[in-house]
């Protein structure tokens, strides 16, 4: 098994936290013949991690060690994904292939947004894949936390993996979608938003434990849960349920449906992390590092608001650009308020309830009706 060499110092330094006696000290200065049953049995129960010990980050716990539970929220989540288990080819696409093909199966614009969309989400999983395995990991010194973010990796997978179905089923110029977030100016600035807070955590140097570590990996995980997931992916989401709802591209849709209710358990994961590290690290939530992360709320509204106008140049789907202004201010309030911050801008109310009733989708019959099928074996989720 492969560890981390943060992770061997961590399990090999458990016995000298507060758990450890002296007994461990004498058993180790004893000459072999003289060591006991009784000694081996007691430096043995030292190493064992004491709940009240563990932490989300900067941890010296043994990360190897599952329980005893601290996080128990974070298990939860991680059963619920679990139960939520889905796979992009298990969704029939003959529908969507048959309207993409017929020339007056869909508009111009209508054409634009699913290409858009595609040209933003085949990169934009893939970014929060490595995000996850090279960077939040090996910074997160709590095994339950750990064991959800395994999973959202690999939920990450899944996605990039619909997306190229997708794309593979419609038969589009692969190149043209999976470079779109070099060459479409209102994809790339979102991405060049995000990657810099990806790298500082992804840099094989960067270790926490000091406070402006510590408040670079916070800020990383905000930009990630809140403006990623929490934000940059809705309007895409919105586009392509839409489609869905007026019966049309309903096997994308129904992936898209998947995909969102897994982001919403991802971004509402990300919360509660953000949340017990500020509880752990109140030191850490100073003025000034409150008045940045506003203001990379504020430039995260203005980019996806962006992108909402370049994808939609004329009203489309009974939706045109400027109904995306609202949308995006109020759920911008969700994410800043859910952190603890100051709603941004106040008295926005949700221009599109029935995203909310989306995320849940336990119901005999999936909302595009293209099978019969009940994915959650778990409980249902909900916009909180």
């Amino acid at each position: 098994m492969l560890v981390w060499e943060e992770d061997r110092g961590r399990a090999a330094a458990a016995p000298s936290v507060k758990a450890t006696p002296s007994v461990v000290a004498d058993y180790r200065r004893a000459p072999a013949e003289t060591k006991s049953v009784t000694d081996v049995a007691a430096a043995a129960s030292a190493r064992r991690v004491n709940v009240a010990d563990k932490r989300i980050i900067n941890g010296q716990t043994d990360v190897n060690q599952l329980v005893p539970f601290k996080y128990k929220w974070a298990w939860e989540k991680y059963l619920a994904t679990c139960a939520n288990h889905w796979m992009p080819q298990e969704v029939n696409m003959s529908r969507d292939i048959a309207l993409w093909k017929d020339p007056n199966g869909l508009s111009d614009d209508e054409r634009r947004i699913i290409k858009r969309n595609l040209g933003f989400f085949v990169t934009a999983d893939s970014l929060a894949a490595n995000n996850i395995t090279l960077g939040t990991y090996r910074h997160i010194t709590a095994p339950e936390c750990r064991q959800f973010l395994l999973r959202q990796a690999f939920e990450e997978a899944i996605h990039t993996h619909a997306y190229q179905y997708i794309v593979e089923s419609l038969g589009l110029d692969e190149s043209e979608i999976f470079n779109a977030y070099h060459e479409v100016s209102s994809i790339r600035d979102k991405d060049e938003f995000l990657i810099p807070f990806i790298d500082a955590i992804m840099d094989p140097h960067f270790r926490t434990g000091t406070m402006e570590a510590d408040q670079t990996l916070l800020k990383s995980l905000i930009v990630f849960a809140c403006l990623m997931e929490g934000l940059f992916f809705y309007v895409g989401f919105t586009q392509i349920l839409a489609l869905g709802r007026q019966n049309k591209m309903t096997g994308a849709a129904e992936q898209y449906q998947y995909i969102l209710r897994d982001e919403s358990m991802h971004c509402n994961f990300g919360i509660d992390l953000i949340n017990a590290i500020k509880l752990e690290n109140p030191h850490l939530w100073t003025p000034a590092f409150r008045d940045e992360i506003t203001q990379l709320f504020m430039k995260a509204v203005d980019l996806e608001y962006r992108y909402a106008e370049d994808t939609m140049p004329r009203g489309v789907l009974g939706l045109n650009a400027s109904m995306f202004k609202g949308y995006l201010r109020y759920i911008a309030n969700r994410r800043a308020t859910q952190i603890g911050l100051e709603a941004l801008f106040p008295n926005e109310e949700n221009p599109f309830p029935w995203m909310s009733e989306m995320i849940d989708l336990k119901k005999e019959r999936n909302f595009f009706e293209t099978r019969v099928i009940d994915y959650q074996t778990g409980g249902a989720l909900t916009w909180d």
